[in-house]
């Protein structure tokens, strides 16, 4: 590696480069190689790539993670090359180096979440200053469309991990279903409205400092309750959905909306309330004792439909009107799969 005059390095990228007619040829070359997401990608140019990298201070052999299963070595240029093709700006870079390394930890089993008939997808949670930086949406339609951080930060993960570690639908990815996540999935959490510390307070970082949390999550299911107007409230609508989900959850992310946050925070129901209410509430009646005959003479075994309530992490986003929240479950009900939060280092 050649530095120049100041002593900074010169970065050279050693990815194949492809010769084309023009911008719409390099697209349909992407679509004939099968490395897209069956959507156009952006040409990746080589001035493109090297000025993501620039922006992430990142030369382009540094490796951010390896997915251990299948040995697969994710290199900030080729996640750099990715983030082009899904439309990102080279400021993005940052939050899709840190969220390559959050993804590739052991305990998030990046493997297989990407090969299980489940279907999960890789949902983002960015806090921290970041958000106001690149304007990640934390508002109104905040899981939909229109927003192009979030949609190209997440989408640059999803193409890492189909092209870079070859995890492609009806190859390595066996989703019976899937769902829109595995398109893209990223949000903000919406602190301004939070009643409590932010995701990447309650985890051990500063509030100053910026992070992404990686969740491998299955559809969402929304929770709509207008009509009530206090903790317990709203949290038994959220409780109903818990208790058909399963048994012993290690993992599920709720999503309260504004409206809902703001019956916790007007008579301070903390976090820990909120899960261990959630914990209590969403234990359901065992599956085999729910019949018509014997019922009602019989009491009714429960079984725990969260492992404990630190299975439930909560996090507030969305618009400021409608009671619409969501429930995430995680990929599985066993301790296979925990989500990851990283440090997004500060771009040049």
């Amino acid at each position: 590696m050649k530095t120049n005059g100041t002593g900074t390095a010169t970065k050279r990228l050693t990815s194949k480069a492809e010769q084309v007619p023009d911008a719409l040829a390099a697209v349909e070359t992407y679509f004939e190689r099968g490395w897209t997401d069956g959507l156009p990608v952006v040409p990746p140019t080589p001035g493109a790539v090297l000025a993501f990298l620039d922006a992430a201070n990142l030369q382009p052999d540094v490796i951010l993670g390896v997915e251990t299963t299948k040995g697969a070595v994710v290199t900030a240029e080729k996640a750099a090359i990715n983030a082009v093709m899904a439309g990102c700006r080279p400021e993005y870079m940052p939050v899709v180096a840190a969220a390559v390394q959050a993804i590739t930890e052991d305990q998030f089993n990046l493997h297989g979440i990407t090969v299980s008939t489940m279907g999960a997808g890789i949902l983002l949670v960015v806090n921290g200053p970041v958000v106001e930086q690149l304007g990640i949406n934390s508002a109104e339609s905040v899981f939909g469309p229109g927003n192009r951080a979030n949609a190209t930060i997440g989408r640059a993960v999803r193409l890492i991990v189909s092209n870079v570690l070859g995890t492609r639908a009806g190859d390595l990815d066996k989703a019976t279903l899937g769902h829109p996540g595995k398109y893209t999935w990223c949000i903000a959490e919406k602190v301004s409205r939070l009643p409590w510390e932010p995701l990447h307070v309650a985890r051990g970082f500063a509030a100053d400092e910026s992070t992404v949390t990686t969740f491998a999550g299955l559809s969402g299911i929304q929770v709509g309750e207008h009509e009530a107007n206090t903790p317990e409230g709203v949290l038994d609508a959220f409780a109903v959905r818990l208790s058909a989900l399963g048994q012993a959850m290690q993992e599920v992310l709720v999503v309260i909306c504004p409206e809902h946050a703001a019956h916790l925070k007007a008579v301070g129901w903390s976090r820990r309330q909120v899960c261990e209410y959630l914990y209590e509430r969403s234990r359901a009646p065992a599956p085999e004792q729910i019949s018509l005959e014997g019922v009602k003479d019989a009491p009714l075994a429960r079984h725990d439909a969260l492992a404990s309530p630190d299975a439930v992490v909560p996090i507030v986003a969305g618009g400021d009107g409608g009671g619409w929240s969501m429930v995430i479950p995680m990929w599985s009900t066993g301790a296979k799969t925990r989500s990851v939060t990283k440090q997004i280092m500060p771009s040049s």
